[in-house]
């Protein structure tokens, strides 16, 4: 217990400003440079303790990650957006960035974009957005014609049915995880968490181990919230190393329609309750900003089904999904969200989440993988707790579906399809076997994490792959 407490607490700590506040205020300016050099002076000159060096070590490892993250120049963006905007100059840049439709930093004393602020761009801005579309034409999203075709058909067979689980699909899962050669030195042992799908949902059955290229192995209990799978293997100079596992899992559509009127009052001193209403820092706080934000869209409503609803379809409608910074460069998710304006799956999760919290609504994270035809990728969702309903599935995402039908439109506002792979219930939790550095990941676990005795692997030392072969019942 002693073990995973520390963690706990080192992952917190991880996500706050260092005590120092020469160190903070330098990273608020952009002065990466000199805040490393400054760690790394009080690190060797002063008598600090091991939690206090951690934290340091890794506000060091974050500015790193951000200057990852932040890798574009003004030119890498024009010539992106001069494909929609020929005549685009810089001047058109700053609009885009006082606007926040162009997310950058300025890093000792030079500003760099985002990886992906340029493509973002054109999913943020609402004009650059038809721009797009006027030079490329208008692009349908597959996944959303495939949802809503199968969509109406889930909703069909548990109406005809009266079944709240339907559809079935098998999935057998090949996933690989690439670690470049010569990334560590031969011989050396790198430890390596895959992701296992977790047990105990009702929509997530007959999880199978098929096959994995290791001797040795650890499969950690399902009461790790964040479920892994765990082997070794000694790195082999100019190779690359591999780590490979074979599953086989069966998921259902899980359908809830659910009634308002039939919803029970909230047991407030349960500890359930309690638990999934609380703040929780550094990305669920009830700031300012969250407390404006929800009187702005929940106004004078009171029923907990119509107030969640609310927050849904809102943020639905006025948090366009982008592609995000990596998670552990973030310091608080949900107040980016409110500030950026977007956000992707996790991001927008962690907002619908701390809303639907900061309203008395329990709510709780689920992760792991899209499974859809075609649309292959990690993901992020959650669950509210209903009284008299238990807990719903809730896919801020995938938001509202384009139909004409009330209960089509809001499908995955208490309903699920079958191709969401469960492999976390709560974000932010220690893994198993304990993690000696920090992760790469510090919020969500879907890639997997990997280290060796000189420290974390980060994503950019490694590739992973997902396979899948789709078995539906005929």
């Amino acid at each position: 217990m002693k073990t995973i407490a520390f963690t706990i607490m080192l992952s917190a700590l991880i996500f706050a400003q260092t005590k120092f506040e020469d160190i903070n205020k330098l990273v608020q300016s952009g002065e990466f440079t000199k805040a490393s050099e400054l760690i790394d002076e009080k690190i060797k000159t002063m008598n600090l303790s091991h939690e206090e060096i951690f934290q340091l070590q890794f506000e060091k490892e974050r500015l790193e990650r951000i200057r990852k993250d932040f890798n574009k120049t003004t030119e890498d963006i024009l010539k992106y957006v001069r494909k929609y905007y020929p005549d685009a100059t810089e001047t058109d840049l700053t609009k885009w960035e006082e606007d926040g439709s162009l997310e950058f930093k300025i890093i000792d004393g030079k500003k760099w974009y985002f990886a992906r602020a340029a493509s973002n761009l054109f999913r943020i801005n609402k004009e650059a957005k038809k721009q797009k579309e006027l030079v490329d034409g208008y692009i349908k999203d597959k996944l959303d014609e495939f949802l809503e075709s199968y969509i109406p058909k889930v909703l069909d067979e548990a109406a005809r049915t009266q079944l709240k689980l339907v559809k079935p699909v098998t999935f057998r899962l090949n996933y690989t995880v690439t670690v470049e050669p010569n990334v560590v030195p031969h011989g050396e042992i790198i430890r390596c968490w895959l992701p296992f799908p977790r047990e105990g949902h009702e929509r997530q059955q007959n999880i199978k181990l098929l096959g994995i290229n290791s001797d040795e192995y650890v499969i950690a209990s399902n009461d790790n919230l964040q479920r892994t799978i765990y082997l070794e293997k000694a790195a082999q100079k100019d190779q690359p190393t591999i780590f490979n596992i074979a599953l086989e899992v069966t998921n259902y559509a899980e359908v809830n329609l659910i009634d308002p009127t039939l919803i029970k009052p909230y047991n407030k001193q349960s500890g359930l309750y309690k638990t999934f209403t609380a703040e929780r820092a550094p990305h669920i706080v009830f700031t300012d900003k969250i407390k404006n934000l929800s009187k702005e869209i929940v106004g004078e409503e009171s029923d907990p089904y119509l107030i969640a609803k609310k927050i849904f379809t809102w943020i639905s409608t006025n948090i366009p999904w982008a592609g995000a910074r990596e998670y552990s460069t973030i310091e608080n998710i949900s107040e980016y969200c409110v500030n950026r304006k977007h956000g992707d799956c996790g991001i927008k999760t962690l907002l619908f989440m701390t809303l639907c919290r900061y309203n008395g609504i329990p709510a709780k994270w689920q992760s792991g993988w899209m499974l859809h035809p075609g649309e292959v990728n990690l993901h992020d969702w959650c669950e509210i707790y209903l009284e008299g309903y238990g807990w719903i599935p809730v896919d801020q995402s995938f938001g509202m579906v384009d139909s004409e039908q009330e209960n089509e439109k809001y499908f995955f506002f208490g309903s699920i399809d079958p191709y969401h792979l469960i492999i976390n219930d709560d974000y932010s939790t220690p893994l198993f076997p304990a993690k000696i550095f920090p992760r790469s990941e510090t919020v969500d676990f879907q890639r997997g994490e990997l280290e060796w005795r000189g420290g974390n692997l980060y994503f950019d030392k490694w590739d992973y792959h997902m396979d899948v072969e789709y078995i539906e019942p005929k």
